[in-house]
């Protein structure tokens, strides 16, 4: 599926294309037709009307050519809007399919690659609609006439004829060899800027800290080394491209000034007109115009090649399921764990190392352990983010690898370790992923969290602005919207990722009596080394370097871990 879709994406965007890009040929056909007309105009000029002095010839040559003007205007208008309509075509088309690919990607290959990746994608996005839709499209349409105009030049100049099938060659020659030189500095100007933008990215992101530890001295020098790499290749790609457009326009010119000393010995014996001569000079410059434009814009046509490996590349990428083979019921939570492994890469270490086990639905399990010991990845793995790479993961007994993205975000709510809100309102974050929630469905939720409380003294209410990435809430209310996210839907399976973390012992205490309450009919996972969060669980699970080296009742587990002769006593809430 992932292979199909890599070949034939571009394929996808051209076909409606197609009867486009007949018009617009058609629409060219006359368009350089007509642009015969001035020089034959001033053929006649110089050789019927100037030694005549027919006065009326030149009345009806410029009604003629007022007529031409403006059918002229008209085709080239109508052209445009053809290709403004094939540029929507290619953004809402392309624009559409590569945000739906990289929403299905797995969250593996999401994190294999910085944001500024997939940022440049979308811009590969638009190399791709300008090169299919804009001049350089047009460029490669109006090429072909140039044998039209080659005709009529050897009907009204043949003598000199020779001088432009000697320099056409020439033309093309250089445009070959601009290309390799000119797409090889392209492609280093790239890395440049993407390493620049890479850096930038993360700046932004971590401006906080950045701020709090003072870092813009130590960030400075790395960013001003990566720009000047930038603009160093930059400079170097634009040297190399003006150096062939520059030859180019010289060879235009030394073209003309051939032709016309060419034309004036053939004058001279008698050959040809002078009329000739100035007509034949305008329609060389219809044929020589489109080469010497080739020659400019092979940095176009590169990176538009470029663009489109990289997308290919993209679209070959293996994703998750989309669609649903067959409607399947609410799972009971069930969870089974048949000898897991995972590992990022083929190279790296495993993560996760042959993990046995088996969730009865209901209750509350803990999963405790040091950093790096695979707690995360293996909550991950359970909601479907990361696919063993050996083993399997089952809910209700079916491999949930059958089941789609959708269908996982219903049935196991998710409270990861770093909260992420969108930019928006209270309101506009409890929704994501859930649009279709009633007001009361919303509010319920939000009491189970802790958060309504907070919300409702708030002027705004849950209409109130949260700012970029929540930054107007603090991290307490930002950790318990995302827990009121992760509970709206009713999910069977809870799977909360240090859910205290930001929490005061107030909202702790909250948060298990909330755990408890739904514990009889929802199967709730935790990765929590809160003593009083632990000491409310059915279950302990100890990870050590990816495998679960003890399991058991906290009373059991937890003297172990705190080296005590006894469990911390139960958090109980004062009246």
């Amino acid at each position: 599926m992932a292979d199909k879709m890599a070949k034939d994406w571009l394929k996808d965007i051209r076909k409606p294309l197609t009867p486009m890009y007949r018009e617009i040929a058609v629409i060219s056909l006359f368009i350089n037709a007509l642009a015969l007309a001035v020089p034959v105009f001033v053929l006649q000029i110089y050789d019927r009307v100037i030694n005549s002095g027919n006065i009326s010839t030149l009345q009806g040559l410029l009604i003629g050519v007022g007529f031409v003007f403006a059918f002229d205007y008209i085709l080239r208008q109508s052209r445009s809007r053809l290709m403004q309509r094939a540029a929507l075509n290619i953004d809402v088309t392309l624009g559409r399919d590569l945000f739906n690919k990289i929403m299905a990607l797995p969250l593996s290959i999401l994190e294999a690659r910085t944001s500024a990746y997939w940022h440049a994608l979308f811009k590969d996005g638009d190399t791709v609609r300008n090169t299919l839709s804009g001049p350089s499209a047009l460029l490669i349409v109006d090429l072909p006439f140039a044998v039209m105009f080659i005709a009529v030049i050897y009907l009204i100049a043949s003598p000199i004829i020779w001088v432009l099938l000697l320099i056409l060659p020439t033309f093309v020659l250089l445009a070959w060899r601009s290309a390799s030189s000119v797409s090889a500095a392209a492609g280093e100007e790239r890395k440049a800027g993407f390493s620049r933008d890479t850096l930038l990215s993360e700046i932004v992101a971590g401006r906080n800290t950045v701020k709090a530890l003072s870092l813009e001295e130590d960030l400075k020098p790395l960013w001003e080394d990566r720009q000047a790499d930038s603009i160093k290749r930059s400079i170097m790609r634009g040297n190399r491209s003006d150096k062939y457009s520059n030859l180019g326009a010289g060879l235009a010119a030394a073209a003309t000034v051939a032709m016309t000393s060419a034309g004036a010995f053939a004058i001279m014996a008698g050959d040809m007109s002078v009329g000739s001569l100035i007509a034949a000079n305008m329609l060389s410059n219809k044929v020589i115009g489109p080469f010497n434009q080739l020659v400019g814009s092979w940095r176009a046509y590169a990176g538009f090649k470029q663009a489109v490996e990289r997308l290919t590349d993209a679209f070959a990428m293996p994703q998750e399921r989309t669609e649903i083979s067959i409607a399947h019921e609410r799972p009971r939570g069930r969870i089974n764990l048949e000898h897991v492994h995972f590992k990022y890469a083929e190279d790296s270490p495993s993560i996760i190392n042959g993990v046995r086990l088996q969730v009865d639905p209901g209750g509350v399990i803990a999963v405790v352990g040091t950093n790096g010991s695979g707690k995360t990845t293996l909550i991950k793995m359970l909601q479907g983010l990361y696919r063993p790479t050996q083993g399997r993961v089952l809910l209700d007994g079916a491999d949930i690898n059958q089941f789609t993205r959708q269908e996982m975000a219903q049935w196991i709510g998710y409270v990861p370790q770093e909260t992420f809100l969108f930019t928006g309102t209270v309101r506009d974050n409890l929704v994501k992923g859930r649009p279709e929630a009633t007001d009361d469905e919303l509010v319920e939720a939000a009491k189970k969290s802790g958060l309504h409380d907070l919300v409702i003294d708030f002027p705004d209410g849950y209409a109130t602005d949260i700012g970029e990435a929540g930054a107007r809430l603090s991290g307490g209310m930002r950790q318990r919207l995302s827990i009121a996210r992760a509970l709206l839907g009713d999910p069977p399976v809870l799977l909360l990722d240090e859910p205290s973390s930001n929490l005061d012992r107030e909202g702790e205490m909250e948060l298990m009596e909330t755990l408890n309450g739904l514990a009889e009919n929802h199967t709730i996972m935790v990765i929590s080394h809160a003593p009083g969060v632990l000491s409310q669980c059915r279950q302990v699970l100890v990870m050590q370097k990816g495998r679960i080296v003890r399991s058991g009742r906290p009373l059991d587990v937890l003297p172990h871990l705190l080296g005590t002769n006894s469990a911390p006593p139960i958090y109980q809430r004062q009246a």
